[in-house]
């Protein structure tokens, strides 16, 4: 298609996290494994929270929603790379560069969000024991997590369209290992302070809402907590809270880094290691955070693996 004097773009290529050839397959089986063990983790909980009546609590209803995404999450980005690390030809065609953006930025609202949800779960839990089940009801827990996909899709279509609306003419080398907004920003031929404008308000929104829900569950959660007399009841009520709260610093500490800071301090090598940490790195963490320090799963994986080792 021609526009003025350009051709426009009909397919990209990524650069990937490096161009040294000697690196590509190293890299190559550094990140098969950590997205094998991606896969395992979080297949295993959404297995072991499935199959264990014991876990099924909105609690772990949760859990496993937010298992299937980090599944999802990473399986969007990584088999593309894994597959350029060994290509000499890193293309990757519009649509599907469109794709990989809108589902990207889709599983990063639904994460961002279960978060706030999975705070709001463990405030009633802690503050409000007695009427957990009747406040917690599979309706409620179910239109949470539709809320939040819906609210992820719609953000995703405006930001997806928006981006693929602009222009790319003559160059399409994206300087990154998958199709991301800011990169896509750089690399457009047209005027793209609308799109930057719609691109931080959603990212303010949707980071927003969900630091201001996790903010006040958490300031009445540890007022609760400091009111229990006990300090081993102290403990144990501390101790549900603190698989989320690292989960909740690890993947808002990195967005918060790598979409609301000032375009002076901007760098597209800074940003490769920060979008990897958070589509590949936290979907590999999450299930070994909730799993070391959750003695419920650990008790379910323990009674599959002597069933496993019974049967045979």
């Amino acid at each position: 298609m021609e526009e003025g004097n350009h051709s426009e773009v009909t397919e990209f290529i990524l650069t990937g996290l490096t161009d040294r050839p000697e690196l590509q397959l190293p890299l190559f089986l550094v990140f098969l494994l950590v997205y094998v063990i991606t896969l395992v983790g979080n297949g295993g909980m959404i297995f072991l929270i499935t199959i264990d009546p014991q876990l099924h609590t909105p609690m772990y209803f949760f859990l496993r929603s937010l298992s299937f995404c980090d599944l999802c999450y990473s399986s969007v980005s990584c088999p593309k790379m894994l597959q350029n690390f060994l290509s000499e030809r890193k293309s990757i065609s519009r649509p599907a560069c469109a794709m990989q953006l809108f589902f990207t930025n889709l599983l990063a609202d639904v994460e961002c969000l279960l978060l706030a949800v999975m705070a709001y779960d463990r405030y009633v839990a802690i503050c409000n024991p007695l009427l957990y089940t009747v406040t917690m009801s599979r309706r409620l827990c179910d239109l949470l997590v539709a809320g939040v996909y819906v609210v992820g899709l719609v953000d995703s279509v405006i930001l997806t369209c928006c981006i693929f609306r602009l222009s790319f003419c003559r160059n399409n080398v994206i300087k990154h290992f998958y199709c991301d907004f800011p990169p896509l920003l750089a690399l457009s031929c047209s005027d793209t302070r609308t799109c930057e404008i719609t691109l931080f308000a959603s990212m303010c929104y949707t980071i927003v809402l969900s630091a201001v829900t996790i903010l006040l569950s958490y300031v009445f959660i540890f007022s609760t907590i400091l009111r229990i007399r006990s300090a081993e009841g102290r403990c144990k009520a501390f101790s549900t809270c603190t698989s989320h709260l690292c989960a909740v610093a690890i993947f808002h500490g990195t967005q918060i880094f790598m979409y609301l800071r000032p375009n002076s301090s901007y760098s597209m090598d800074t940003d490769k290691i920060a979008s990897l940490f958070y589509t590949l790195v936290i979907a590999m963490l999450n299930p070994l955070i909730y799993s070391l320090r959750n003695r419920e799963v650990k008790d379910a994986l323990r009674k599959v693996i002597n069933k496993l080792l019974t049967n045979s």
